[in-house]
Protein backbone atom coordinates (compact mmCIF):
# COMPACT_ATOMS: atom_id res chain seq x y z
CA UNK A 1 0.00 0.00 0.00
CA UNK A 2 1.47 3.07 -1.31
CA UNK A 3 0.14 5.72 1.24
CA UNK A 4 -0.75 9.33 -0.07
CA UNK A 5 2.55 11.21 -0.10
CA UNK A 6 2.66 15.02 0.10
CA UNK A 7 4.71 17.61 0.06
CA UNK A 8 4.15 19.49 3.14
CA UNK A 9 6.89 22.37 2.29
CA UNK A 10 4.41 25.28 2.02
CA UNK A 11 2.96 24.40 5.63
CA UNK A 12 6.63 24.47 7.22
CA UNK A 13 8.10 27.80 5.00
CA UNK A 14 4.34 29.53 5.28
CA UNK A 15 4.92 30.29 1.34
CA UNK A 16 3.40 28.50 -1.39
CA UNK A 17 0.13 26.46 -1.72
CA UNK A 18 -1.18 25.66 1.60
CA UNK A 19 -4.60 25.18 0.98
CA UNK A 20 -3.53 22.70 -2.01
CA UNK A 21 -1.41 20.91 0.66
CA UNK A 22 -4.67 20.95 3.42
CA UNK A 23 -6.60 19.51 0.64
CA UNK A 24 -4.43 16.36 0.09
CA UNK A 25 -4.21 16.31 3.96
CA UNK A 26 -7.79 16.17 3.83
CA UNK A 27 -8.67 13.47 1.63
CA UNK A 28 -5.90 11.15 3.69
CA UNK A 29 -7.64 12.16 6.95
CA UNK A 30 -10.47 10.93 5.65
CA UNK A 31 -9.52 8.04 3.05
CA UNK A 32 -6.77 6.20 5.28
CA UNK A 33 -5.42 8.03 8.48
CA UNK A 34 -2.02 7.48 7.28
CA UNK A 35 0.24 9.74 4.81
CA UNK A 36 3.57 10.19 4.20
CA UNK A 37 4.80 13.56 4.33
CA UNK A 38 8.34 15.20 2.22
CA UNK A 39 9.69 18.74 2.19
CA UNK A 40 9.57 18.64 6.13
CA UNK A 41 12.73 20.45 6.25
CA UNK A 42 14.38 17.61 8.66
CA UNK A 43 18.39 17.63 7.81
CA UNK A 44 19.07 13.90 6.46
CA UNK A 45 22.37 14.11 8.67
CA UNK A 46 20.16 14.37 12.05
CA UNK A 47 18.74 11.55 10.89
CA UNK A 48 21.31 9.30 10.16
CA UNK A 49 22.85 10.54 13.28
CA UNK A 50 19.84 9.34 15.48
CA UNK A 51 20.12 5.65 13.44
CA UNK A 52 22.85 5.22 14.32
CA UNK A 53 23.01 6.46 17.88
CA UNK A 54 20.11 4.45 18.36
CA UNK A 55 22.01 1.17 16.74
CA UNK A 56 25.14 1.47 18.72
CA UNK A 57 22.79 1.45 21.73
CA UNK A 58 20.87 -1.84 21.36
CA UNK A 59 24.26 -3.34 20.55
CA UNK A 60 25.35 -2.94 23.88
CA UNK A 61 24.31 -5.80 26.63
CA UNK A 62 21.38 -5.51 28.59
CA UNK A 63 23.46 -5.02 31.99
CA UNK A 64 25.00 -1.78 30.36
CA UNK A 65 21.19 -0.63 28.66
CA UNK A 66 19.78 -1.70 32.53
CA UNK A 67 21.35 1.37 33.69
CA UNK A 68 19.27 3.63 32.16
CA UNK A 69 15.86 0.78 33.02
CA UNK A 70 12.00 2.46 32.95
CA UNK A 71 11.95 1.35 36.54
CA UNK A 72 14.78 4.02 37.02
CA UNK A 73 12.82 6.84 35.64
CA UNK A 74 10.06 7.50 38.29
CA UNK A 75 7.07 9.23 37.52
CA UNK A 76 8.17 10.70 34.16
CA UNK A 77 8.18 6.54 32.09
CA UNK A 78 11.43 7.41 31.00
CA UNK A 79 14.15 4.81 29.89
CA UNK A 80 14.73 1.44 28.36
CA UNK A 81 13.01 -1.60 28.62
CA UNK A 82 13.75 -4.52 27.43
CA UNK A 83 12.19 -7.19 24.78
CA UNK A 84 8.32 -8.43 26.09
CA UNK A 85 8.62 -5.63 28.65
CA UNK A 86 5.19 -3.41 26.95
CA UNK A 87 2.44 -5.05 26.53
CA UNK A 88 -0.53 -4.22 23.87
CA UNK A 89 -3.81 -5.74 25.01
CA UNK A 90 -1.89 -7.44 27.33
CA UNK A 91 -0.18 -9.62 25.31
CA UNK A 92 4.02 -8.88 25.27
CA UNK A 93 5.32 -7.21 22.08
CA UNK A 94 7.99 -8.38 20.69
CA UNK A 95 10.27 -4.69 20.76
CA UNK A 96 12.79 -3.50 23.02
CA UNK A 97 12.85 0.28 23.14
CA UNK A 98 13.62 3.46 24.89
CA UNK A 99 11.27 5.91 25.89
CA UNK A 100 12.05 10.13 25.58
CA UNK A 101 9.70 13.31 26.73
CA UNK A 102 10.38 16.60 26.47
CA UNK A 103 13.41 17.56 28.87
CA UNK A 104 11.99 19.06 32.02
CA UNK A 105 14.12 19.94 34.74
CA UNK A 106 13.24 19.83 38.57
CA UNK A 107 12.43 23.38 38.78
CA UNK A 108 9.75 22.92 36.52
CA UNK A 109 6.55 23.12 38.01
CA UNK A 110 4.56 20.12 36.25
CA UNK A 111 8.08 17.99 38.41
CA UNK A 112 7.57 19.52 41.33
CA UNK A 113 3.72 18.58 41.33
CA UNK A 114 4.93 15.20 40.82
CA UNK A 115 2.70 15.03 36.87
CA UNK A 116 3.26 11.86 35.19
CA UNK A 117 5.35 11.66 32.27
CA UNK A 118 7.03 14.67 32.71
CA UNK A 119 10.20 15.14 34.47
CA UNK A 120 13.79 14.13 33.14
CA UNK A 121 15.04 12.16 30.26
CA UNK A 122 17.27 8.93 30.62
CA UNK A 123 20.37 9.19 28.80
CA UNK A 124 22.79 6.11 28.30
CA UNK A 125 26.63 6.54 29.37
CA UNK A 126 26.92 4.98 25.55
CA UNK A 127 26.80 6.63 22.72
CA UNK A 128 27.34 9.50 24.42
CA UNK A 129 25.90 11.46 21.40
CA UNK A 130 22.50 9.94 21.51
CA UNK A 131 21.34 12.88 23.87
CA UNK A 132 22.12 16.02 22.19
CA UNK A 133 21.02 14.26 19.08
CA UNK A 134 17.46 13.16 21.06
CA UNK A 135 17.32 16.50 21.88
CA UNK A 136 17.94 18.21 18.70
CA UNK A 137 15.15 15.58 17.08
CA UNK A 138 13.05 16.42 19.26
CA UNK A 139 12.87 20.18 18.51
CA UNK A 140 12.60 19.39 14.38
CA UNK A 141 9.81 17.30 15.15
CA UNK A 142 8.17 19.50 17.09
CA UNK A 143 8.09 22.24 14.32
CA UNK A 144 6.81 19.14 11.80
CA UNK A 145 4.60 18.50 14.11
CA UNK A 146 2.74 22.05 14.82
CA UNK A 147 3.53 22.62 11.05
CA UNK A 148 1.06 19.23 9.49
CA UNK A 149 -1.83 20.54 12.52
CA UNK A 150 -1.67 24.12 10.30
CA UNK A 151 -2.68 22.18 7.39
CA UNK A 152 -5.30 19.66 9.33
CA UNK A 153 -6.76 22.85 10.96
CA UNK A 154 -7.03 24.45 7.29
CA UNK A 155 -8.64 21.48 6.01
CA UNK A 156 -11.41 21.58 8.81
CA UNK A 157 -12.07 25.31 7.64
CA UNK A 158 -10.63 26.58 10.88
CA UNK A 159 -7.79 29.12 10.99
CA UNK A 160 -4.57 28.15 10.84
CA UNK A 161 -3.14 28.35 14.28
CA UNK A 162 -6.55 26.63 15.73
CA UNK A 163 -4.70 24.04 16.78
CA UNK A 164 -1.99 25.93 18.61
CA UNK A 165 -3.79 28.13 20.23
CA UNK A 166 -6.33 25.36 22.13
CA UNK A 167 -4.46 22.39 22.20
CA UNK A 168 -0.73 22.48 21.39
CA UNK A 169 0.52 25.87 22.94
CA UNK A 170 2.43 23.73 24.98
CA UNK A 171 2.03 19.97 23.48
CA UNK A 172 2.41 16.63 25.43
CA UNK A 173 5.17 15.18 23.29
CA UNK A 174 6.61 11.89 23.49
CA UNK A 175 9.27 10.23 21.69
CA UNK A 176 10.08 6.51 21.24
CA UNK A 177 12.69 4.47 19.12
CA UNK A 178 12.03 1.20 19.01
CA UNK A 179 14.02 -2.48 18.13
CA UNK A 180 12.10 -5.32 16.66
CA UNK A 181 14.52 -8.33 16.59
CA UNK A 182 15.13 -10.10 13.24
CA UNK A 183 12.20 -13.09 12.80
CA UNK A 184 13.11 -16.22 10.50
CA UNK A 185 9.48 -17.41 10.45
CA UNK A 186 6.29 -15.31 9.44
CA UNK A 187 3.90 -15.12 12.28
CA UNK A 188 0.39 -17.03 11.78
CA UNK A 189 -3.04 -14.64 12.75
CA UNK A 190 -3.09 -16.89 15.95
CA UNK A 191 0.30 -16.52 16.52
CA UNK A 192 0.13 -13.74 18.97
CA UNK A 193 3.36 -14.20 20.73
CA UNK A 194 5.37 -13.49 17.57
CA UNK A 195 4.23 -9.43 16.39
CA UNK A 196 6.11 -6.66 17.21
CA UNK A 197 3.38 -4.75 17.96
CA UNK A 198 -0.40 -5.78 17.93
CA UNK A 199 -3.07 -4.15 16.26
CA UNK A 200 -3.27 -0.70 18.16
CA UNK A 201 -4.26 3.06 17.41
CA UNK A 202 -2.43 5.82 18.57
CA UNK A 203 -3.63 8.22 21.65
CA UNK A 204 -3.00 11.93 20.74
CA UNK A 205 -3.46 13.84 17.88
CA UNK A 206 -0.47 13.11 15.16
CA UNK A 207 2.40 10.70 14.87
CA UNK A 208 5.03 11.27 12.57
CA UNK A 209 7.08 8.17 12.09
CA UNK A 210 10.49 7.59 10.92
CA UNK A 211 11.50 4.04 9.77
CA UNK A 212 14.64 2.08 8.30
CA UNK A 213 13.88 0.21 5.47
CA UNK A 214 13.22 -2.78 6.79
CA UNK A 215 9.23 -3.42 5.91
CA UNK A 216 6.79 -4.44 8.80
CA UNK A 217 3.98 -1.83 9.15
CA UNK A 218 1.24 -2.48 8.42
CA UNK A 219 -2.56 -0.74 8.12
CA UNK A 220 -6.26 -1.76 8.60
CA UNK A 221 -8.10 -1.16 5.40
CA UNK A 222 -11.98 -2.30 3.96
CA UNK A 223 -9.91 -4.47 2.15
CA UNK A 224 -8.07 -6.02 4.90
CA UNK A 225 -4.47 -5.34 6.17
CA UNK A 226 -1.48 -3.39 3.81
CA UNK A 227 2.03 -3.16 4.13
CA UNK A 228 2.75 0.66 4.24
CA UNK A 229 5.16 1.47 1.63
CA UNK A 230 6.91 5.25 1.49
CA UNK A 231 10.13 6.99 -0.29
CA UNK A 232 13.41 7.61 1.65
CA UNK A 233 12.84 10.60 2.29
CA UNK A 234 9.84 10.82 3.65
CA UNK A 235 7.99 10.13 7.76
CA UNK A 236 5.30 8.05 8.07
CA UNK A 237 2.22 10.59 9.49
CA UNK A 238 -1.16 8.89 11.16
CA UNK A 239 -4.00 10.09 12.88
CA UNK A 240 -4.63 9.32 16.60
CA UNK A 241 -7.79 8.95 18.37
CA UNK A 242 -8.29 12.60 19.92
CA UNK A 243 -8.59 13.82 16.05
CA UNK A 244 -11.48 10.99 15.15
CA UNK A 245 -12.93 12.02 18.62
CA UNK A 246 -12.32 15.77 17.94
CA UNK A 247 -13.86 15.71 14.25
CA UNK A 248 -16.53 12.74 15.14
CA UNK A 249 -15.41 10.64 13.11
CA UNK A 250 -14.75 12.84 9.94
CA UNK A 251 -11.24 11.49 10.44
CA UNK A 252 -10.03 8.44 11.27
CA UNK A 253 -7.42 7.14 14.21
CA UNK A 254 -6.81 3.92 11.65
CA UNK A 255 -5.67 0.30 13.53
CA UNK A 256 -1.98 -0.54 12.60
CA UNK A 257 0.36 -3.27 13.85
CA UNK A 258 4.36 -3.99 12.96
CA UNK A 259 5.50 -7.77 12.38
CA UNK A 260 9.20 -7.87 11.35
CA UNK A 261 9.42 -11.01 9.17
CA UNK A 262 12.89 -10.11 8.13
CA UNK A 263 16.26 -11.54 9.50
CA UNK A 264 17.22 -8.33 10.44
CA UNK A 265 16.50 -5.88 13.52
CA UNK A 266 13.86 -3.33 12.38
CA UNK A 267 14.50 0.12 13.87
CA UNK A 268 11.63 2.62 14.16
CA UNK A 269 11.28 6.37 15.86
CA UNK A 270 7.63 7.20 16.38
CA UNK A 271 7.25 10.90 17.23
CA UNK A 272 3.92 11.70 19.14
CA UNK A 273 2.51 15.02 18.73
CA UNK A 274 -0.50 15.55 21.14
CA UNK A 275 -2.82 18.39 23.10
CA UNK A 276 -1.67 20.02 26.16
CA UNK A 277 -1.71 17.52 29.41
CA UNK A 278 -4.83 20.02 30.76
CA UNK A 279 -6.73 19.97 27.09
CA UNK A 280 -10.22 19.29 27.48
CA UNK A 281 -11.12 16.21 24.77
CA UNK A 282 -13.91 18.11 23.51
CA UNK A 283 -15.19 18.22 19.56
CA UNK A 284 -14.20 20.63 17.48
CA UNK A 285 -16.90 23.63 17.14
CA UNK A 286 -18.54 23.55 13.72
CA UNK A 287 -17.90 27.33 12.70
CA UNK A 288 -15.26 25.97 10.12
CA UNK A 289 -16.11 25.26 6.43
CA UNK A 290 -14.96 21.54 6.12
CA UNK A 291 -13.11 20.88 2.78
CA UNK A 292 -15.76 19.14 0.86
CA UNK A 293 -15.14 14.97 0.86
CA UNK A 294 -14.65 12.62 -2.00
CA UNK A 295 -17.22 10.18 -3.03
CA UNK A 296 -14.49 7.41 -2.35
CA UNK A 297 -13.04 8.55 0.98
CA UNK A 298 -17.05 8.96 1.82
CA UNK A 299 -17.33 5.11 0.84
CA UNK A 300 -14.19 4.54 2.67
CA UNK A 301 -15.60 5.40 6.26
CA UNK A 302 -19.39 4.08 5.28
CA UNK A 303 -17.44 0.45 4.83
CA UNK A 304 -15.56 0.57 7.93
CA UNK A 305 -18.65 2.53 9.95
CA UNK A 306 -20.08 0.34 13.30
CA UNK A 307 -17.04 -1.76 12.96
CA UNK A 308 -15.82 -1.90 16.94
CA UNK A 309 -12.85 -1.00 17.80
CA UNK A 310 -9.10 -2.93 17.98
CA UNK A 311 -9.41 -2.56 22.03
CA UNK A 312 -13.59 -2.08 21.94
CA UNK A 313 -13.60 1.25 23.76
CA UNK A 314 -16.72 3.96 23.20
CA UNK A 315 -14.18 6.55 22.08
CA UNK A 316 -17.01 9.08 21.27
CA UNK A 317 -17.83 8.96 24.57
CA UNK A 318 -14.95 10.01 26.27
CA UNK A 319 -14.79 13.16 28.29
CA UNK A 320 -11.75 15.04 30.66
CA UNK A 321 -8.36 15.91 29.96
CA UNK A 322 -6.07 14.63 27.34
CA UNK A 323 -3.44 13.75 30.47
CA UNK A 324 -6.74 11.85 32.05
CA UNK A 325 -6.91 9.57 28.65
CA UNK A 326 -2.74 8.98 28.28
CA UNK A 327 -2.26 8.54 31.35
CA UNK A 328 -4.82 5.29 31.81
CA UNK A 329 -3.91 4.23 28.14
CA UNK A 330 -0.19 3.77 29.25
CA UNK A 331 -0.63 2.24 32.65
CA UNK A 332 -2.41 -0.51 30.29
CA UNK A 333 1.16 -0.81 28.42
CA UNK A 334 3.13 -0.83 31.48
CA UNK A 335 0.82 -2.22 34.48
CA UNK A 336 3.57 -2.46 36.95
CA UNK A 337 4.67 1.43 36.66
CA UNK A 338 0.84 2.10 36.95
CA UNK A 339 0.34 0.70 39.75
CA UNK A 340 2.65 3.44 41.31
CA UNK A 341 1.48 6.96 39.32
CA UNK A 342 -2.05 6.01 39.12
Amino acid sequence: MHVPEIDVGPLITGRGDQRGVALEIDAACRETGFFSIVGHGVNAGLRARLDASAREFFELDDGEKAEIAMTRGGRAWRGWFAVGGELTSGVPDLKEGIYFGRELGPDDARVRAGVPLHGPNLFPRRPAALRETVLEYLDALTGVGQAVMRGVALALGLAEDWFARELTSDPTILFRIFRYPPMANEPTAGDTGTWGVREHTDYGLLTVLLQDDTGGLEVRSRSGWLDVQTSPDAFVCNLGDMLELMTGGRYRSTPHRVRNTSDRARLSFPFFFDPGWDSMVRRIPASGAPMPSSPRSSASRASLAGAPRWDGAALHDLTGTYGEYLLAKVAKVFPALGVDVL
